[in-house]
């Protein structure tokens, strides 16, 4: 049927332009912008699968950056501990150089430089943030991605451990804390290291010690606050007994794992054992009590480097009582005034007296039974008594007014006391920073490691998303080619189906 109000042809023909059209529009858009799908009706499903492998790329690519950044913070830290094990090879040389019986300079001079670098120490590990509690003496977690969600936490994330004491490097963290290089040391006066069966190889008999209860030392020291401290260590005793040198070893083991510092065991010239360190006021050793003892010398509480006023049984201060009790040290006076408030028990009593004499360089402890308190200081002072005042029986030292004897100092330690402990202090302090850099080093390796994975899981998620998002040039220039001609043969089609309405005419001219 031949009409003029609706051109059928044309109408279809208009619509298979339109068809064309649209499809060399779409085609012309992928080649110029180079995606296969640039909208999410193009391919929603691919699209979406697409946009995470570009979120994956985005994380890893910063993952990348954060790790290059983590390699070059351990590499900065390395260099400092780099720097610090040398500051150690000074300290030895110090040290090697003061402990020769044959030195005859200024060991004052020397230990001047030691305590120098001691600082110097501890100022470079805070510089590079692994001093005890520093920035970088933590968990350090470098967040890279590529993990999968789940699981996160575990495999996104590379961690370096470089927390607690064991990987700080300050003075304090390495064991050094205390040392020096002075002449002196505190010594077990007679106190050999043998055995009483068998004095060449052993502390204890072999065939006895095994029941031991071991060895108890009791110290009193200066904590890391400064505050007088006493607590005990005590050497376990083992089957075939001791050499002096494994005695002295398990001394030291036990001293650092009751988180002691600046306190050293050490053999002396003589072959007596002896303890040493800047923090040390007082020792004192029990023996096991069997016949074969690890150490033979009385339990008796030994002052040998330090001065020391001693006192009876502590009575408790009640009601209204009050006694002043004035230490004069260094040409200045130092008074604690004990009340039933700050002397009701041992321990208050201690803490008021330490506050009273706090910068005076004496130091009140407790003995281990709580029982007593000691007075105790590296320089000589005096100690007076005030009277009583108010009623009860509250005594430190003596319940009525007068002087207290002060136990001088005996001369049984060594010169190079102090300087070979401390080179024991050292050679412990280089094996602790050689864990140290171990571990920065492990972080380094570790962190490259992940950078190389992350760069691989990179490549494989760009190609990924290259074969869903990006077009085929050579599928699309032939897929233009074909949807160019077909648009031509629709305009030329749609020309001849407008020229059918025209055949009416040719029909009314005839009539």
């Amino acid at each position: 049927m031949i009409s003029i109000q609706t051109n059928v042809t044309s109408l279809i023909a208009q619509q298979n332009l339109n068809v064309n059209t649209t499809a060399e529009g779409n085609t012309i858009e992928q080649l110029t912008s180079g995606y296969r799908i640039n909208s999410s009706g193009d391919d929603a499903a691919g699209l979406a699968v697409a946009n995470q492998y570009q979120a994956d790329i985005g994380q890893l690519t910063q993952g990348v950056q954060n790790a290059n950044n983590g390699v070059s913070t351990l590499q900065i830290i390395d260099g400092g501990l780099s720097n610090i094990s040398q500051i150690l090879n000074r300290l030895e040389t110090l040290a090697t150089e003061s402990a020769s019986g044959t030195f005859t300079g200024d060991r004052t001079t020397l230990n001047n430089e030691y305590q120098s670098d001691l600082g110097e120490i501890t100022r470079q590990a805070a510089n590079i943030g692994l001093n005890q509690g520093g920035n970088f003496n933590t968990q350090l977690s470098v967040y890279i991605g590529g993990g999968e969600l789940s699981t996160q936490a575990g495999s996104s994330q590379v961690s370096v451990d470089l927390s607690g004491t064991a990987n700080a490097v300050d003075a304090a963290s390495l064991g050094l804390s205390g040392s020096s290089v002075l002449g002196g040391g505190t010594s077990f006066t007679s106190n050999l290291i043998t055995s009483l069966n068998n004095p060449a190889a052993n502390f204890e008999n072999s065939t006895t010690n095994v029941g031991d209860a071991g060895e108890v030392f009791t110290l009193n020291y200066l904590n890391s606050a400064g505050k007088a401290t006493s607590g005990t260590v005590t050497v376990a005793p083992q089957a075939g007994g001791y050499t002096g040198a494994q005695f002295v070893t398990a001394l030291n083991s036990a001293i650092t794992g009751a988180g002691i510092s600046g306190v050293y065991a050490q053999i002396g010239t003589g072959g007596d054992l002896q303890l040493g360190g800047g923090n040390l006021l007082q020792a004192s050793v029990t023996s096991s009590g069997d016949a074969d003892p690890i150490v033979t010398d009385a339990s008796t509480l030994l002052n040998n480097n330090n001065y020391q006023a001693a006192a009876g049984a502590y009575t408790a201060f009640t009601g209204n009582e009050t006694q002043a009790i004035t230490v004069t040290a260094g040409g200045t006076n130092y008074v604690t005034n004990l009340t039933a408030t700050n002397g009701g028990t041992i321990g208050a009593a201690v803490t008021a007296f330490n506050t009273a004499l706090a910068g005076s360089g004496v130091y009140a402890v407790a003995n281990t039974a709580g029982t007593a308190i000691s007075l105790e200081g590296a320089s000589s002072f005096e100690v007076a008594t005030g009277a009583h005042a108010g009623t009860g029986a509250g005594s430190v030292f003596q319940a009525t007014a007068g002087a207290v004897t002060v136990t001088a100092p005996t001369p049984s330690a060594t010169a190079t006391g102090n300087a070979l402990a401390a080179i024991t202090s050292i050679s412990n302090a280089v094996q602790a920073l050689g864990l140290v850099q171990g571990a920065v080093g492990t972080g380094e390796n570790k962190l490259n490691f992940a950078i190389n994975l992350a760069n691989s899981q990179i490549s494989s998620f760009s190609n990924a998303e290259s074969s869903i998002k990006d077009v085929d040039v050579a599928a699309a220039a032939s897929n233009l080619s074909k949807e160019q001609i077909l648009q031509q043969s629709s305009v030329a089609a749609l020309v001849q189906a407008n020229a059918i309405p025209q055949a009416v005419l040719s029909l009314l001219k005839s009539a």
